[in-house]
């Protein structure tokens, strides 16, 4: 049986299982690792070096497959972080062009963020950029290897809004050491040999198939997308898929999460989420909606439990996601997070975190899987930040909520034809790490004349709290459709059970409007002609700050303490606010990325921001700042190169510019000298 090289040890585990291993101690995991490799022919950090050496890489998007973002790299830590300094760029190259099958000629296609998060195995790089290419590099010097281009463009501009971006590739490695490079680009998946860089000709119809062909029901594969990578397990390849949230027609592309083998690429199990006669959850849509609605999609990164052969789905929203008069009812899978037996796709648990969704808040990350300790019994976790605010934390085996989740009411729909829901689940603990309200206490007040004109323009609108349905005259709903937590997800110390989420404070005006039948399904939709909460002159309608790294202790349930999370130069460069004193501290970024925690005591992050930031995961101090030119919308990696140098790195630019970037400890202060 083939192995993943991602599969092999207890994924996110927490302190006992790391410890037993010896993986807590980057000294012994170099002893530890050769037994794990016999045991397991596979392992999730750390790759041959050098015969019975081992150094420690980034195998996986989530540094391992239980998504936690965390190296147990120390070489940089807290007394030398101030030493990081750039060791090498790689431009991808791209930028606007035309293709040859594009149907408006002056709608070019362009690149979007550069969102990648590169994955280092066995001394070797594998990027995807925003053209979907994979290219592998050196990860010592970041030179080319071999360039593989899916020639995606040619098909025209993505339908998302946001132009062409892709977050990662997956790897897989079979009994005879042969590996493939797994590209998810728009509706095909492509099996690519690690040696030639060219796809695997005994993968479906040479090297890709068509993730479209075994769906619910027929789409139009131009309006299916690919952002997130798969998960690979066994000889399984797991996907899930993107839709542009815009698409709202009868029977748009629905959430299928299917999983191909890895040799043939034939269909070994599908598993709808929108659930289908017979199947558990369908009469929770009412009125044969189950036939039409589409969307409530694994768009988001999934997560894996190797030991166990469980799955973890990050749920989305049913189309259409601000009016589900069409929809009524809970509308399970959607919003929800869904274990599966990997080999099987049997449902094994779930929990519904948002209930007849109207606010587009989805499940947006890969749950984080740990163990922690809890009143003195050990539990092996899952933890789901979401858009909501809430961490939601599960038993992963069980799905019983390691605190109580309450049934709360909450206010009621005033758009004809909807239902909202009665209730919503309230986590006890831990407490919210983004604000779930917005009063006129939130609003700007850098001055008294734009904290006059906000108030303006907010006590036009349903200002009721959490799951205020969004209304004809408007709401304000705080976290906005952003986020809370967004698809950078969290990072977890094994070490401590501490994980630490991105999160962004931008509330968004939900305001409903009648709909145009030949365009929609349904009688209402978002009013985007209502959409903005900006004053008049640019500035955001709420006080900083703007983005927060928070740190919360999953053995107890508490926060230990929470930061703002980059800056923004808009706001402190704003000419509404010269000569106003903005203080010394950040303000804070609306952005989706996510942070990453290492042994050496410090948690990296951009948040959107355009600085790379180095801060103690202990105490939330910054430590370290670096400037990367541009903004960066991906969430940061490391890993120990051939060479033995840790690097940290992370993806820079939107549209034309777009490169990683590559930090590593001058050579006096990695020397200690």
């Amino acid at each position: 049986m083939g192995v993943s090289p991602l599969a092999g040890r207890d994924a996110g585990r927490g302190p006992a299982q790391f410890s037993r291993w010896g993986f807590h101690n980057p000294a012994m995991t170099r002893l530890a690792v050769p037994l794990l490799l016999a045991a397991f022919a596979a392992d999730a950090s750390a790759q041959p070096k050098d015969g019975d050496t081992e150094r420690v890489e980034w195998p996986s998007w989530g540094g391992d497959p239980g998504s936690m973002h965390y190296s147990p790299l120390t070489q940089v830590n807290r007394e030398n972080v101030a030493g990081l300094e750039l060791a090498w760029e790689w431009d991808t190259g791209e930028g606007p062009l035309r293709g040859p099958r594009l149907p408006v000629p002056d709608n070019p296609v362009r690149p979007g963020s550069f969102e990648n998060t590169p994955l280092v195995y066995d001394g070797v790089m594998y990027v995807s950029t925003s053209y979907n290419k994979v290219v592998a590099l050196n990860p010592d010097t970041g030179e080319v290897l071999w360039t593989y281009d899916p020639r995606i463009t040619e098909w025209g501009q993505v339908p998302n809004g946001t132009g062409f971006v892709h977050r990662g590739v997956a790897l897989w490695e079979n009994e005879n050491g042969d590996r493939r490079v797994f590209l998810n680009s728009r509706w095909r998946l492509i099996s690519i040999d690690t040696v030639t860089g060219e796809p695997d000709p005994s993968f479906g119809d040479g090297g890709e198939i068509d993730l479209t062909a075994q769906l619910l029901w027929p789409i139009n594969r131009l309006h299916y997308t690919q952002t997130s990578p798969p998960v690979v397990f066994e000889d399984l390849v797991i996907m899930g898929n993107g839709v542009w949230d815009r698409f709202v027609y009868e029977r748009d592309p629905p959430g299928n999460v299917q999983a191909f083998s890895t040799r043939t690429g034939e269909l070994v199990w599908s598993f709808n989420l929108i659930p289908q006669p017979g199947e558990f959850g369908n009469d929770t849509w009412e009125d044969g909606a189950w036939d039409r609605v589409g969307h409530t999609n694994v768009w988001a990164p999934m997560s894996l439990d190797a030991e166990r052969g469980l799955v973890y789905l990050p749920v989305g929203t049913p189309s259409n996601d601000y009016y589900g008069g069409h929809r009524l009812g809970d509308n399970l899978f959607a919003e929800a997070i869904v274990c599966l037996d990997a080999r099987t796709g049997e449902r094994v648990w779930h929990f519904q975190t948002v209930k007849h969704g109207l606010w587009d808040y989805d499940l947006p990350a890969a749950p984080t899987l740990l163990t922690v300790n809890v009143d003195g019994r050990e539990i092996d976790a899952v933890a789901a930040p979401a858009k909501t605010g809430f961490v939601y934390v599960f038993d992963r085996v069980t799905g019983e909520p390691v605190w109580p989740i309450e049934d709360r009411p909450v206010p009621a729909s005033d758009v004809p034809g909807e239902r909202a829901a009665e209730t919503q689940p309230f986590p006890t603990k831990p407490a919210p790490f983004a604000k779930q309200s917005f009063t006129e206490e939130d609003v700007i007040a850098f001055t008294p004349e734009l904290r006059e004109e906000a108030l303006e323009i907010v006590r036009k609108y349903r200002m009721e709290g959490l799951y205020t349905p969004p209304s004809l005259g408007g709401t304000i709903a705080n976290p906005g459709i952003l986020g809370g937590a967004n698809w950078g997800g969290a990072a977890a110390d094994p070490e401590t059970g501490v994980i630490y989420i991105k999160a962004n404070e931008f509330p968004s005006l939900l305001a409903i409007t009648e709909a145009d039948p030949d365009e929609t399904e349904g009688r209402y939709w978002l009013d985007r002609d209502r959409r903005s909460l900006n004053l008049p002159n640019g500035l955001p309608i709420n006080k900083p700050p703007y983005g927060t790294l928070t740190a919360i202790d999953l053995n107890t349930g508490e926060h230990l303490f929470q930061v703002p999370a980059g800056n923004n130069p808009l706001v402190r460069g704003h000419p509404a606010l010269e000569g106003v004193d903005l203080g010394d501290e950040r303000l804070g970024i609306v952005g989706a990325p996510g942070p990453m925690v290492t042994a050496g005591g410090l948690v990296f992050f951009s948040g959107g921001a355009d600085h790379l930031f180095a801060i103690d995961k202990t105490t939330g101090e910054e430590l370290w700042a670096h400037p990367l030119g541009a903004s960066s919308y991906a969430n940061p990696m490391t890993y120990e190169s051939p060479a033995g140098v840790q690097f940290v790195v992370i993806a820079v630019g939107r549209g034309a510019g777009n490169k990683l970037v590559a930090f590593s400890l001058g050579e006096a202060v990695a020397s200690g000298n």
